[in-house]
């Protein structure tokens, strides 16, 4: 089947670059023809105590189901952190990821948009699957202006990081947190990378982003992590902010991510004068 066939590539080039990233120091080994880097398959088909055949095959995607003890070995040998050894067991069908094919939503269930309006002082905004941006407060616009204008078909927050320069100057770590966001992106997609919605996306930031398509090609992997934001706003200057996510129970396929300001810095304040200065623009005549 098609989506099969693509879940045992995946798999495949991840194992694949995941090896010619080991240091050979690590575990070891010798350089190899001068490089200290990379695993030759029979060296990782041995540290495993795996067939090399066998390993062979899968980074082929060949038509096999390897056991979770070989793909546990295979993660001990390339020291695959926790995300990137939840992502490989995905792959192979060992976990329970977000059943592929199922729909995307692109509307949000009322006790959603509820909590969002509970957080009406805060940059907020709710994340699809796909990391389509659904909905999203008042104070999130105020941030980032541009959620609110941009056409739904780009209302999409790899789209957004990846394209808009608005962005890509609000944040000074730009770099670090767009990597971050694909390596999360990645982990999270897991078998739905084959599907249409997702595989469509993929196709157009290749074709409209070096930067995501350095970063697609690294196959990094990386979970979720609350962590200090700061974004250089150009009305109202730093602002110092740490980054939380909620899953819903009963939604699982949507979260919803927030903005609370860090209280030892003067963003609370500078937060508040952006929304005021928002409300104030919308109750502008014309």
């Amino acid at each position: 089947m098609k989506g099969q066939e693509q879940w045992r590539h995946a798999l495949g080039e991840f194992l694949r670059s995941r090896r010619l990233q080991v240091v050979r120091a690590d575990l070891g080994l010798p350089t190899l023809g001068g490089r200290s880097i990379g695993l030759r398959r029979e060296e990782l088909s041995y540290l495993s105590s795996v067939s090399v055949t066998w390993y062979t095959w899968l980074e082929q995607g060949r038509e096999i189901k390897p056991s979770r003890q070989v793909l546990d070995a295979l993660a001990r040998t390339l020291r695959l952190s926790v995300a990137e050894h939840s992502y490989v067991m995905s792959l192979a069908g060992y976990s329970a990821p977000q059943p592929a094919g199922g729909p995307i939503p692109r509307t949000i269930p009322a006790h959603v948009e509820r909590l969002l309006d509970a957080f009406a002082g805060l940059p907020a905004y709710v994340l699809a699957p796909d990391f389509g941006i659904p909905a999203w407060t008042r104070a999130f616009e105020a941030v980032y202006p541009n959620v609110a204008t941009v056409a739904e078909a780009d209302r999409n927050l790899l789209w957004l990081v990846f394209t808009d320069p608005y962005l890509r100057d609000l944040m000074p770590d730009w770099e670090v947190i767009s990597h971050r966001l694909l390596a999360t992106f990645r982990a999270e997609a897991g078998l739905r990378l084959g599907d249409p919605p997702l595989s469509r996306l993929v196709e157009r930031l290749l074709g409209a982003s070096e930067s995501f398509r350095a970063g697609w090609e690294s196959h990094d992997i990386d979970g979720f992590i609350t962590a200090e934001r700061l974004l250089r706003h150009p009305v109202v200057g730093n602002l110092h902010l740490e980054q939380h996510r909620l899953a819903f129970s009963d939604h699982p396929a949507l979260h919803v991510v927030i903005y609370t300001p860090v209280a030892s810095t003067d963003t609370p304040a500078r937060l508040r004068e952006l929304i005021g200065n928002e409300a104030l623009r919308l109750l502008s005549p014309g």
